[in-house]
């Protein structure tokens, strides 16, 4: 059993993973005060545990790991404002897009019987487009380049996407979760703000979002949501990107942003915001942006070992509504 401040009791049969220093070599158990290093089963976030405190370490596929202080979070009600994340959260969409990393590590071995492995959902959910790939090519093609594997990525995005809205598309491509439609207008109901966020670029993830808002008779997105956040833009040759592929959930930096600049409220009263996640990458980047994460069993989050890093852990919507009423 392992106790880390700021986040509690870690069970043996938690997923996580104990380890003898951090990925970089810097902090080791019983040199400098560290008491232990904890990561998480898929190994993208590595706890530092001191007698008072704790850092977290989140590894990078593409060459930039950061270290975050981790704060203590709670459920004060009556909530300002709950975080939801789309892939898997709102939208079932998680096997379609997984489907398009396959075709594109497919296209880049020139092999279209290519297939992922069960062991590789927890890496190819949840994180950038650039972090799905790099983890792809490290374990199946190390001689590729990730930049060749977004040109097929974009490739396959872009014929897909246009079958999609043509009629001619994948027809289970985007789902609505069950009850999204009854949970977002209670929570309208309640006067609590409401903020999408995904780690998808712009363009994959709005055409989401606005067809699951068309089956559900639902009116513009962009008008009823309070604030959303994506990854932003792609750079491509003669285009500009944002700021997006580098700085992905598990990093906080999406859902802070959501929150702090999109809603306007303060980090001092992050306690009445919490955020809705399926993967596990989601469940650290709303902890590590310090608030409560509650996580939806929909998801990778027992498969990634960040389960115990959970709040609540919710079959649906209906639960998460028991737990957020006042």
């Amino acid at each position: 059993m392992t106790t880390i401040p700021n986040i509690g009791t870690i069970p043996p049969d938690s997923g996580m993973i104990p380890l003898d220093q951090c990925t970089d070599g810097i902090h080791r158990p019983g040199r400098e005060g560290v008491i232990s290093v904890t990561a998480t089963g898929d190994r993208k976030v590595e706890f530092i545990a001191y007698q008072t405190h704790t850092i977290a370490y989140v590894n990078s596929a593409m060459g930039y790991p950061a270290y975050y202080p981790v704060h203590p979070v709670q459920i004060q009600k009556p909530l300002r404002a709950v975080l939801m994340d789309l892939d898997g959260t709102s939208v079932h969409s998680e096997p379609f897009w997984v489907w398009i990393i396959e075709k594109s590590i497919a296209s880049l071995l020139d092999n279209p019987k290519f297939q992922l492995e069960p062991a590789d959902l927890p890496h190819v959910s949840g994180h950038s487009v650039s972090e799905h790939l790099q983890y792809c090519i490290t374990k199946y093609c190390p001689d590729k380049t990730v930049e060749a594997a977004r040109e097929y990525y974009f490739q396959h995005t872009h014929h897909e996407m246009a079958e999609i809205m043509a009629g001619r598309g994948r027809t289970d491509a985007f789902v609505p979760a069950p009850g999204l439609k009854e949970f977002l207008l209670e929570l309208k109901a309640q006067n609590i703000k409401i903020g999408l966020v995904t780690s998808g670029l712009y363009e994959k993830a709005w055409p989401e979002i606005l067809s699951a808002f068309r089956t559900l008779k639902m009116p513009d997105p962009q008008d009823f949501y309070d604030a959303i956040i994506t990854a932003g833009h792609a750079i491509r040759p003669s285009q500009p990107g944002t700021l997006g592929e580098l700085s992905p959930k598990p990093h906080p930096w999406l859902y802070a942003e959501t929150c702090r600049v999109g809603l306007g409220i303060d980090f001092k009263d992050r306690h009445s915001v919490i955020g809705l996640e399926d993967s596990g990458a989601g469940i650290c980047s709303i902890l590590l942006a310090g608030f409560a994460p509650i996580g939806l069993a929909t998801g990778n989050i027992p498969q990634s070992g960040t389960k115990s890093l959970c709040t609540h852990y919710c079959p649906d919507f209906n639960a998460v509504l028991k737990i957020i009423t006042p």
